[in-house]
């Protein structure tokens, strides 16, 4: 049973509008920690020191996105998807703002730094327990031969997102001295995110409830503790979520997030070469990702997911040589190509995850799996990069390094089954998980 095509596309809008905000506030923080933060909240350390710690507080999100998953995910199996959706947007939205009006260490010291990361991790768990609802629920209302193309829609969030944020933090820092952009200009995103939540809200407030969840309600077949029987019934659905999710993060951080402290430290070339070559690049990825998920849904997710595997994988090792060009058309150049392979992954990516669990643990099966691999990827990628820069003072060491991440990815696809054709209707009352429809093979 699916939604209406109506009902469909609003839901996606939701789903897309709300990702698009959480993300926004995501990365506004991640460029920040890169270009910002170092001197205001860590002054008293080197530059690379400095950005280091700063890096770590960003990472202090991706700790808290299993957590959030958990959380947020019990919830969503017992209680709906729209309801959990509505509270991590506000999550998200309050954290964003608060660090927008956070004071410097200058002003009131050490607390400055522990504030900063208690807030982000309050940003981790709002958009832990975000992106599973909002795959979830386009997947669930839409029409079952295209969930690949649906799902894909709230992964356009993070492209969207990055725009947003990195746009205005360039306009911001292109139109300020840079005496005024760390003194004020950084914090006018943050403190937008206030208003821009409200947009979110509105839109995720018209939605209906996702009409599997409600088949399962109806039939009192929601799982008392989903976690719990998630570990016992799906453990190699989450361990493929989570190896397929590693190497896909573990590139898009190094092609977005370390190519700018790549650019500015070692090759002491303006921040705007790397804000501006990812800005391009993932606005070719607003199209570029649906165009994956609508690919998965013809020829399966596996063999479009693998071949952003392998594109990454031989694509690394161009991209730092271009970058050492220090021409910013090849820098831009190394960059698009980089997330043309990203989005290859990106885009089947939801549908594969989430079509992997059952709908009375689907919430807390994709989150858990999609977010426990953020630590590992997302978050420790710019740190390791760094050090592994540092130690060897070669970029072959961090290509080295994406490549074997994106080894992972392939074993976590290669132990799944190809979920296109799984039926991922809702579970007959008082039924085990082996017994769902298309739950044959490894995952039964």
């Amino acid at each position: 049973m699916a939604g209406s095509t109506a009902q469909t596309r609003r839901v996606i809008l939701a789903s897309l509008v709300g990702t698009s905000l959480e993300w926004y506030d995501f990365f506004l923080y991640t460029t920040a920690a890169t270009l910002v933060f170092p001197q205001l909240f860590f002054p008293s350390l080197d530059p690379v020191t400095g950005t280091l710690a700063s890096l770590t507080t960003n990472a202090v999100a991706f700790v808290a996105r299993p957590l959030g998953g958990i959380v947020f995910g019990h919830f969503g199996d017992r209680t709906g998807r729209k309801t959990v959706l509505v509270v991590t947007l506000l999550v998200m939205g309050v954290s964003t703002f608060l660090i927008g009006a956070l004071p410097g260490y200058a002003s009131i010291g050490i607390v400055a730094p522990i504030l900063l990361a208690l807030l982000r991790f309050a940003q981790g768990l709002g958009l832990g327990g975000e992106w599973g609802g909002a795959v979830i629920m386009s997947i669930e209302h839409g029409d079952g031969r295209r969930r690949g193309f649906n799902a894909s829609w709230p992964q356009v969030g993070v492209p969207a997102g990055y725009v947003l944020a990195t746009g205005l933090l360039t306009v911001l820092s292109f139109t300020l001295s840079d005496a005024a952009f760390l003194s004020w200009g950084w914090r006018v995103p943050f403190l937008l995110s206030g208003a821009l939540v409200f947009v979110g809200l509105w839109v995720r407030l018209k939605i209906t409830e996702s009409p599997l969840f409600a088949e399962v309600e109806q039939k009192g077949a929601k799982a008392r503790m989903p976690l719990v029987e998630v570990l016992r019934t799906h453990p190699r659905a989450l361990l493929s979520a989570f190896t397929a999710r590693i190497g896909t993060d573990v590139a898009f951080y190094t092609f977005t997030s370390y190519i700018i402290v790549y650019i500015t430290q070692q090759l002491e070339l303006p921040r705007s070469y790397a804000l501006n070559a990812v800005l391009i690049a993932s606005a070719l990825q607003l199209a570029l990702i649906p165009l994956a998920g609508a690919l998965s849904d013809r020829y399966g997710r596996r063999p479009v997911y693998l071949a952003g595997v392998v594109g990454a994988a031989v694509w690394v090792f161009a991209f730092f040589p271009l970058l050492d060009t220090r021409s910013f058309p090849l820098i831009a150049l190394a960059a698009i190509v980089a997330l043309v392979t990203h989005a290859a992954m990106y885009g089947p990516q939801a549908a594969f995850i989430a079509e992997l669990f059952s709908t009375r643990l689907r919430y807390s099966g994709a989150s858990m799996g999609y977010q426990v691999a953020g630590i590992v990827g997302g978050a420790l990628a710019p740190i390791i990069a760094l050090q592994l820069f540092e130690a060897f003072r070669s970029t072959v060491a961090v290509s080295l390094y994406v490549v074997a991440a994106l080894v992972v990815t392939s074993v976590g696809l290669a132990i799944a089954p190809e979920t296109r054709d799984l039926d991922i209707s809702a579970t007959p009352a008082g039924a085990p998980e082996a017994e769902l429809p298309g739950r044959t093979g490894p995952f039964a």
